[in-house]
Parts: C-alpha cells; sequence; structure tokens
C-alpha cells in the first residue's frame, strides 16, 4: 500500500526533479494498462518500439478484461507494481487511457521507482501517475503518445516520443493564436489533463502549481464543465503564482441547446485574465494524432509573442 507523502518529501521533489537515464537499444520496455482494457492487440507499437531498438515486454493486463477495466484494480496495480520492481525494466509505457488510474493507484508502493527512476510515458487519465511521481517521488515522465493511439498518431509525434525516451532535446516553434498573450518565462513543466488534474485535487497526488508552467488538455468535455473546472483551479489559488500557461489540444468539444457562449480559448483567457505571465493555445499535444511529447518535471523556457510560440 503507497503512503502519503512526508513534507519533506514534497519538498524535496519541488527542486530535485530527478531524469531518468535515457534509453539505449537494447533496453527492456514494458507495456501495462493501469486503466481501461484495450479493444485491440498491440501490434503496431511493438513493431515500432522494436524498430528503435527496444525490447518490448507486455504486462499480463493486455489482456485482461473486467467490466471497461483492463483486469480489477488488483490485477492493474500488481502490473504496475512488477514493473516498478523489475530493475531490468527501463520505461513503462501506459498502453491506454480511458478511466481506472484513479482506483488503483493507491495500492502501488513507488518506494523502488524513487531509489531507481525509470520513464513512465502515457496522458489523459495516465495525468494521475505523472502527478503522483512528481509530488511524491520527484521524478519526470513523459507526456506522449501510447501504444493504443501509434495506429492513428503522426510520425511526427511518435518520433518526439522517441526523442525523449533517448534524451535527445525536444523544441518546438508553432505559430501564435490570435488570443495568446506575449511573454517569456523559464519554468518546471506540470500538468495534463484538465479533467484528472481537479480530480486528483485536495489529495496526496495533488500539484503545487507555484511557480511553475501548467500544461492542459481534455477531450469530449461541456464548455460549461471546461469552465467550471478552470475557475476551481483559479478558486483553489492554483493559477495566481504560475509562470506560464500551455493549452494543448480541446477536442470534441460539446455544448447544450442553450449556448454556452464562449470558445475554449475565450474560457481560459477570462479566467486568468488579471495575471501577467505567457500563455499560449493550440499547442500539439492531447487527444490529437499529432501529440507531441513533454517532459513533465523538467524546466522548460517559454516565449510567446505576437507571431510565434516557443518552447525548449
Amino acid at each position: 500500500m503507497n503512503r502519503p507523502a512526508r513534507k519533506s518529501e514534497i519538498e524535496h521533489s519541488k527542486s530535485e526533479i530527478a531524469a531518468p537515464l535515457p534509453l539505449k537499444k537494447g533496453d527492456k520496455i514494458a507495456i501495462t494498462c493501469p486503466a481501461k482494457k484495450l479493444p485491440a492487440p498491440m501490434t503496431d507499437a511493438v513493431k515500432l518500439l522494436e524498430s528503435w531498438g527496444l525490447v518490448v515486454v507486455l504486462g499480463d493486463t493486455i489482456d485482461l478484461s473486467y467490466h471497461q477495466f483492463a483486469g480489477d484494480d488488483e490485477q492493474r496495480a500488481s502490473d504496475l507494481q512488477r514493473f516498478i520492481d523489475d530493475d531490468d525494466i527501463k520505461a513503462i509505457i501506459a498502453a491506454r487511457g480511458g478511466y481506472g488510474t484513479v482506483r488503483m493507484i493507491d495500492k502501488v508502493d513507488f518506494s523502488r521507482f524513487a531509489a531507481n527512476p525509470k520513464w513512465l510515458v502515457g496522458f489523459s487519465d495516465i495525468t494521475v501517475l505523472h502527478t503522483h511521481l512528481f509530488t511524491n517521488h520527484g521524478v519526470q515522465t513523459i507526456h506522449g503518445q501510447m501504444p493504443v493511439n501509434i495506429p492513428d498518431a503522426s510520425a511526427h509525434s511518435l518520433e518526439t516520443l522517441r526523442k525523449a525516451l533517448f534524451g535527445e532535446t525536444l523544441r518546438y516553434h508553432f505559430d501564435s493564436h490570435a488570443l495568446n498573450r506575449s511573454g517569456e518565462s523559464s519554468g518546471i513543466l506540470v500538468g495534463g489533463n484538465l479533467s484528472l488534474l481537479i480530480a486528483v485535487s485536495g489529495s496526496v497526488s495533488d500539484l503545487d502549481y507555484s511557480d511553475k508552467i501548467l500544461f492542459i488538455e481534455d477531450v469530449g468535455e461541456y464548455l460549461y464543465a471546461i469552465d467550471r473546472m478552470m475557475r476551481c483551479l483559479k478558486r483553489a489559488n492554483k493559477l495566481k503564482q504560475l509562470k506560464g500557461l500551455i493549452v494543448g489540444g480541446f477536442t470534441e468539444v460539446k455544448d447544450n441547446e442553450i449556448p454556452f457562449g464562449q470558445t475554449v480559448p475565450e474560457i481560459i483567457m477570462e479566467v486568468v485574465k488579471e495575471y501577467d505571465y505567457p500563455v499560449c493555445f493550440d499547442f500539439p499535444a492531447g487527444h490529437i494524432p499529432d501529440n507531441c511529447s513533454l517532459v513533465l518535471g523538467k524546466t522548460i523556457n517559454l516565449k510567446v509573442d505576437e507571431n510565434h510560440v516557443k518552447i525548449y
């Protein structure tokens, strides 16, 4: 059973964020399902990872089914635990998101992970693991494509995942959105799926947002729900002391019969209008084919001007 973090551990994570060792050819990478069950075999993902020179180990949860989950909570926790405790496994990639990680995370003992950090990869529901590992163990993780998405993923996004895993530099340069707020800052990157950031709020997996650059994305939410979640973060005093805000894909957004009346960028800018840090929209990450990798827990530079955005 994982225990709550001590204050000293949380303070440690703020100042010393451990980067797992870059992968090299011949390393073992595990695929496990901490949330929803898989709809199809991981053939494309295995081929891709093997083409990078990695040895792929499939977890038991790849073939398990329990209602909508990849096995029951104990099975999913046990599968993740197996790879955390195996020092020969150099990276763990979540096969997919969906829902379920928050149900099993407290059954996992991360002490071996903290002592022997390894890359953990995923997005969406895997945000629970990203925030938990950052806050409690001060370890960097990768927000990036997962095996279930690989058949539809852009070649560019998959290359950014390879670069992140193998320790190569990630740099992004794209056109500025009309509602961007210009500015330049540096800070530790945190965040992930907006709904999951709200779901872990107030728990041992919650983040300290102060002096961080926050990344958010989401899928399938109503406009009013996005407004509510952003205002929840604001009322919890989590947005005031940010160093910057990076907004990724907000896809399959829904509206009510009576229109909400604002777009996602308009909602977000209204919530953060009183602050002065840089804000950029349309970063290519989230539930989109070009889901570019971000190393959460790493210090990055964010530069936003009228025409361009640079993240490096």
